[in-house]
């Protein structure tokens, strides 16, 4: 599988440009500001739907204007398949595949699989557990539907009981049979995604050690701990025990919605006790940890974004990175980069074919 060509109109700084692809390497080089980025940024929208840099939909329209349109066509298994992803202000986000409006984006996820390494996956880091719930669910998501609208199902019942939950004290009511029927919901849905995030991580891990120790050269080991409230009970006991607490709260406080992956070298957190070269490699190994377990799993080469990421390289990793390029593990890559002459002496070395646009 591999994108073809993609159409921008008033998409972030694009009025309209339209970018033809090589099958195997494509580079975006040019100064910082001119839009590397936002090129990567349109090809993850197609796959997912959605930004990975912006979540406000509306702020992906270039400024002055009323709508963006990104089109890209892909062929898939022999067959061309065409992907728009459009947005007027003030109306819904439209998504079609050849012509046919998705009526939920989630039934399009995984069917372009992809994996961004940017430097803002430093976040996976730096921001709160969410952020590192986000990328379990986003690998899990991508290779099992069921999974998806299991986790959409969850969110919408926790923000019911919370609303529940504030109505509670905002009357001083308490009826606990209404919240029973939530808490029962919550326990199905919860020990599902729970088993399905242990049975995930069980493979990943492995698969991101190895790529670490590739990576890094280190003797440092590195590890990805699962961290869970039904670890140790289900989750109706869980919210039986904590139901003075989330009624003063007025939130649910225990859950899968709670879940967090600690990164650690040598048994400490990544955060704190990692050099940023430690840092760089975990993160790079995590994507391609991804990238390989979503390869296994579905049996397609996922399109690969390299997001200004020599840049912060060194040239250990950088040739490490290259050597995997020259095994064929890749499919389709596209790289942004602000050297022109680094990113093409790079490129020629893997002896695959490519395409340089200068911006």
């Amino acid at each position: 599988m591999f994108l073809k060509k993609i159409s921008l109109f008033n998409y972030k700084n694009f009025s309209e440009a339209t970018f033809e692809f090589d099958t195997k390497i494509n580079c975006f080089v040019g100064k910082n500001g001119i839009g590397k980025t936002n090129i990567l940024d349109a090809i993850y929208h197609l796959a997912n739907g959605k930004s990975y840099f912006n979540p406000l939909a509306v702020q992906n329209i270039k400024h002055n204007e009323e709508f963006f349109v990104v089109d890209g066509e892909f062929e898939k298994n022999d067959r061309n398949e065409q992907i728009v992803c459009s947005l007027k202000k003030g109306q819904k986000k439209i998504l079609k595949r050849n012509g046919k409006l998705y009526e939920k984006f989630s039934d399009h996820i995984g069917f372009i699989p992809l994996v961004i390494i940017s430097p803002a996956d430093r976040d996976l880091i730096t921001e709160g557990s969410e952020t590192r719930r986000k990328f379990i669910d986003s690998v899990i998501s991508q290779l099992d539907n069921q999974y998806l609208q299991q986790l959409i199902q969850y969110q919408k019942t926790v923000a019911q009981r919370n609303a529940l939950l504030k109505y509670f004290a905002l009357n001083h009511v308490f009826e606990k049979d209404t919240l029973v029927i939530y808490n029962e919901q919550l326990n199905e849905l919860g020990q599902s995604i729970f088993e399905k995030r242990k049975d995930f991580l069980e493979k990943f891990i492995p698969i991101f050690n190895n790529y670490y120790k590739e990576i890094s050269n280190g003797s440092e080991t590195v590890q990805l701990v699962y961290q869970s409230d039904l670890s140790e009970k289900n989750t109706l006991a869980l919210l039986e025990e904590n139901l003075s607490k989330d009624r003063a709260l007025q939130y649910t406080s225990v859950g899968v919605h709670k879940d967090d992956l600690s990164f650690e070298i040598d048994n400490h957190p990544i955060k704190k006790f990692g050099s940023q070269g430690q840092q760089k490699s975990f993160l790079i190994a995590l994507k391609l940890a991804q990238f390989d377990f979503v390869k296994k799993q579905s049996g397609e080469k996922p399109i690969l974004l390299f997001d200004d990421i020599f840049d912060k390289l060194d040239e250990f990793r950088v040739s490490k990175i290259v050597s995997m390029v020259n095994n064929d593990e890749f499919g389709q890559l596209f790289i942004s980069d602000t050297h022109a002459e680094r990113t093409e002496n790079i490129v020629k070395s893997t002896h695959q074919s490519y395409k340089i646009v200068s911006l």
